[in-house]
């Protein structure tokens, strides 16, 4: 659909001159209307051609503050003239007739300059009205993910905490709110601790979601387990939850470390996917790297996990990090952050030491990150956890 002619006003008196000049700039096809005042005009006129001798010289100023005016004379020393330009008008044209084409040109350029500021004054407001209601949006989204933040820490464990001859701590601080790394440690009975460590891809609330579903499928599969073959336990998590993640399409993947504690053996079952940093074990002889490998939970179906094992020592310490940590850390290569880790493991004798040595102290703790997980930082570029299972350190060998 073609769209309306931009409607031009002349203000003239009536007369040979005024029909003249009325062809005259409706020659390109200019819709032109024609008459002795301002108050004869249209509400929808555009532009107002205003003849020096047509218009009182009182009435300038509010003609040019209702419409853009263009003023025309024959006579550059006409006074009327003058004071129109002087009204603030937005340009004027002598002898009009002889220069129609100059005429209008300056019609064409005006009503295109206002046409853009309307439209730019158009788009202001519609922008001003998208940002009050984006804010609106975002202070809702906040608020959701805040009380998001506190029911996801809510479902951790409590810290520290003693089970039977296991201690367990940790510290987790999320990018924002809500995060995609989870941890558990639960006594299934006097005999066996079952924990796991889980690092979901990226973060906010999606990642967050899938920690949900990781805390109420091993509670339900704790339930489950009849205490018999933990060995069996730790891969068998994990194929399951492989499955789970694939099912729900949700397009997310997952780290973990699946670990059953034999306090009677003193012996870890345990088996892991794509778990980075791997877990170290320290004890009197120093620090280890847990071996074994696995594939990422979520990505793969029909993926097969490692039953691992490995007997703890007396005071062992066994600590597990999230990959956002390595980001703490100094080096130019993974490995050089790999080593780093592992040293600074062999100097900590606590979670609270480690946390001073990554420069980590500042962020807020756990008590006060449950009010508000931000406090006193800056947004993190992933979630930082650490969790540090210890055991076997008032009992003889």
């Amino acid at each position: 659909m073609q769209a309306a002619k931009p409607l031009i006003g002349v203000i003239d008196h009536p007369g040979e001159h005024r029909d003249a000049l009325v062809d005259a700039i409706a020659r390109d096809g200019l819709a032109v209307f024609a008459a002795a005042s301002a108050d004869e005009l249209p509400g929808s006129t555009a532009l107002v051609v205003a003849h020096s001798l047509a218009v009182p010289s009182r009435e300038w100023m509010v003609l040019a503050e209702r419409w853009p005016t263009l003023v025309v004379s024959e006579d550059r020393r006409d006074d009327d003239l003058l004071k129109a330009v002087d009204a603030g008008l937005v340009d004027y044209v002598i002898d009009p007739l002889r220069h129609a084409h100059l005429l209008r040109r300056m019609i064409r350029r005006v009503v295109d300059v206002n046409r853009l500021a309307r439209e730019r004054e158009e788009d202001r407001a519609r922008l001003e009205e998208l940002n009050e209601s984006l804010e609106t949006h975002l202070a809702m989204l906040r608020l959701d993910q805040q009380a998001g933040g506190q029911i996801q820490r809510r479902m951790l464990p409590p810290r520290p905490q003693q089970l039977g001859a296991i201690g367990c701590d940790y510290w987790l601080a999320p990018s924002l709110y809500l995060s995609g790394d989870f941890l558990d440690i639960q006594a299934y009975n006097e005999r066996y601790t079952l924990f796991y460590f889980a690092d979901v891809s990226g973060h906010g609330a999606s990642s967050a979601f899938v920690t949900v579903l990781l805390k109420y499928l091993f509670n339900r599969w704790q339930g489950e387990w009849d205490g018999e073959a933990p060995e069996a336990l730790p891969p068998r998590w994990l194929s399951q939850l492989n499955r789970e993640l694939l099912d729900t399409g949700i397009g997310k993947h997952a780290t973990l470390f699946v670990g059953v504690i034999d306090q009677q053996k003193r012996y870890l079952h345990y088996s892991l996917g794509a778990q980075l940093p791997m877990p170290l074990l320290k004890s009197d002889e120093g620090v280890t790297t847990l071996a074994g490998e696995g594939m990422p939970v979520g990505l793969f179906p029909e993926v097969s996990y490692p039953a691992l094992g490995c007997d703890l020592p007396d005071d062992f310490s066994l600590w597990l990090c999230s990959d956002g940590v390595l980001e703490c850390l100094p080096g130019d290569s993974l490995e050089a952050r790999l080593d780093d880790l592992r040293q600074r493991v062999e100097d900590s004798d606590s979670l609270d030491t480690m946390r001073r040595g990554l420069a980590l102290g500042a962020l807020s703790s756990d008590e006060e990150a449950l009010e508000d997980p931000t406090s006193g930082r800056e947004e993190l570029p992933d979630d930082l956890t650490i969790m540090l299972v210890s055991g076997f350190g008032d009992e003889s060998a």
